[in-house]
């Protein structure tokens, strides 16, 4: 037991934890009740944490507590993506800020930091539901404060707040009844309480596996991203390659005289087992390569090709300077090419791609309103899982930003019909929302995953279901068929206009005849079908 844990403890700590919810995410993912392909928690909390390690990783030596507490808060927000990333991020706010005055870390430390954590996530929430991830920190607070109250030393209080956190999260599907409907505890809460197991094991040296008693099937496979910075400053080579390296065994001299044959601006940093590789190189693939074939893993790996980006750069900025800024732009968030082009034909400056499957960050969603040439911006985050992350960007960007909160890309459409150029930020968002009031929109999609109806009825896997307002009203078989149910149920002979939007895997010959279709039976609606291409959703529909 140890009263005296160094700085660097704590930030190995963080960083195993950030891999082992990486690691494990697949298995929070599956616990999401909604039978749709969105299931994302696991994902969004452990892009949060990896972003959070990023930002450590950047510090100097020697950096001091508030340095450290910053780069936590600061990298959790601007990685936050969906609501679990959002929520997540507070929680590690308000860890960091209960913390400050305590010289050491210690039990009255542990109380004192679990007590803010609570106060500013639930403050997050504007209505926090029980049997959450909420409540699953809500108990942890009380244990640390028990564990005061006790007596206990720090050892034991760090076990008995992994031990509640567990607990608190087999209780859950007494809190939810959805939860217990579907069999299930609540995923934003078992993804905390690995956090926190992950954590607490590799500070307190804990050996053995962490707690499985809740444990689903796994999968270790690294996130690979392809994207484009610029970091080129005049390299001769092409791709500035950058990863993490997890090695026990890895000779450090040798992997630094192999990177110097392979490029320039390069860079080894890190102990044991946990390493930072940079370089500059024409071939990543044999960088990689090589850190595979030294029986090391690797992971969050980035390729940016800096030729390009510094030739697209120079084009960008030289037809920024060219353009006067207008007075108001859009940032919207949709997946699929022709979602993206309509939103773009709107009105729309920067479709940010996202939606169900992949929640764009804090960060994500605030560069782009950054990057809009426009006094000011609105943001239309187009799922409700945006809706959080889309009002931290707001709250963080240096010009004038607001969110009208569309909940679906249907919205978004009859929002932009309701912008009126000469008036303020603040009209506009009253206008813009209340012309989307009346549009219901409805989703067809194949269920992942056994479930039920709203109305009780059982879902197979593989099932194709029709959901109009987060409901799963339609089951059925044929996609055609659930789309015709579906409109008799969202009321469409009483609207006057229906959207539709195909998605990627629906053949152009399938729109047209399920158009014709719609046609013969509502004689009087006024049909605008598109091509949208978002994937795993062949049919996104909307009437008003």
């Amino acid at each position: 037991m140890s009263e005296s844990y160094t700085t660097n403890d704590l930030l190995n700590a963080i960083a195993v934890a950030s891999k082992t919810l990486s690691e494990r995410k697949e298995e929070i993912n599956k616990l999401n009740v909604f039978p749709v392909p969105d299931g994302d928690t696991g994902t969004n909390m452990s892009l949060t944490l990896e972003t959070v390690v990023d930002n450590l990783a950047n510090l100097p030596i020697g950096a001091t507590g508030a340095e450290i507490r910053k780069a936590i808060t600061t990298g959790a927000l601007m990685g936050a993506r969906g609501n679990s990333g959002v929520i997540t991020s507070q929680i590690l706010r308000g860890l960091c800020e209960g913390s400050v005055g305590f010289e050491t870390m210690s039990t009255e430390a542990l109380e004192s930091a679990f007590a803010k954590a609570q106060e500013v996530a639930f403050h997050a929430v504007r209505k926090p539901v029980e049997g959450t991830i909420l409540t699953v920190l809500k108990d942890c607070a009380t244990a640390a404060k028990n564990a005061r109250k006790k007596k206990l030393n720090l050892d034991e209080a760090l076990d008995a707040i992994v031990s509640e956190a567990y607990a608190s999260v087999q209780r859950t599907p007494d809190l939810l009844p959805v939860l217990k409907e579907n069999g299930v505890v609540d995923a934003g809460g078992f993804g905390l309480a690995i956090l926190f197991d992950a954590f607490i094991s590799a500070l307190i040296g804990k050996e053995g596996p962490l707690g499985d008693v809740l444990a689903f099937s796994r999968t270790t496979a690294p996130k690979v991203e392809i994207e484009q910075i610029n970091d080129w400053e005049g390299s001769q080579y092409r791709y500035c390659t950058e990863f993490l390296v997890h090695s026990d065994t890895l000779e450090v001299e040798e992997a630094h005289d192999f990177l110097t044959t392979m490029g320039d601006c390069d860079l080894l940093v890190g102990i044991h087992p946990n390493f930072k590789v940079h370089v500059h190189t024409n071939r990543p693939d044999q960088v990689l390569q090589y850190f595979l074939d030294h029986n090391s893993q690797i992971s969050e790996v980035h390729i940016h090709n800096m030729q390009l980006q510094s030739a697209a750069r120079t084009s960008s900025l030289a037809e920024e300077q060219a353009a006067p800024a207008k007075k108001l732009g859009f940032v919207a968030v949709a997946s699929g090419e022709g979602n993206a082009k309509i939103l773009e034909s709107l009105g729309v400056d920067i479709v940010v791609s996202g939606g169900q499957t992949m929640n764009p960050s804090t960060k994500d969603l605030l560069d782009a309103a950054e990057q809009v040439n426009a006094e000011t911006v609105i943001i239309l985050p187009n799922n409700k899982n945006i809706i959080m992350a889309a009002q931290s960007a707001a709250e963080l960007s240096e010009k004038p930003c607001a969110v009208v909160p569309t909940r679906s890309v249907p919205e978004a459409f009859a929002a932009l019909f309701g912008v009126d150029e000469d008036a303020t930020l603040e009209e506009n968002v009253e206008s813009m929302t209340e012309s989307y009031a009346d549009v219901v929109t409805g989703e067809v999609t194949t269920a992942i995953k056994d479930s039920k109806d709203a109305h009780g009825n059982p879902i197979k896997e593989g099932d194709v279901i029709g959901i109009a307002n987060d409901a799963i009203e339609i089951v059925g078989s044929d996609i055609e068929a659930v789309v015709m149910d579906l409109l008799d149920a969202m009321d469409a002979g009483e609207a006057d206009t229906l959207t539709l939007l195909a998605g990627q895997d629906m053949t152009d010959e399938t729109l047209d005849a399920l158009v014709e279709r719609i046609e013969e039976l509502y004689d009087d609606l006024e049909i605008d079908a598109h091509r949208g291409d978002q994937p795993l959703y062949p049919m996104v529909l909307s009437v008003e």
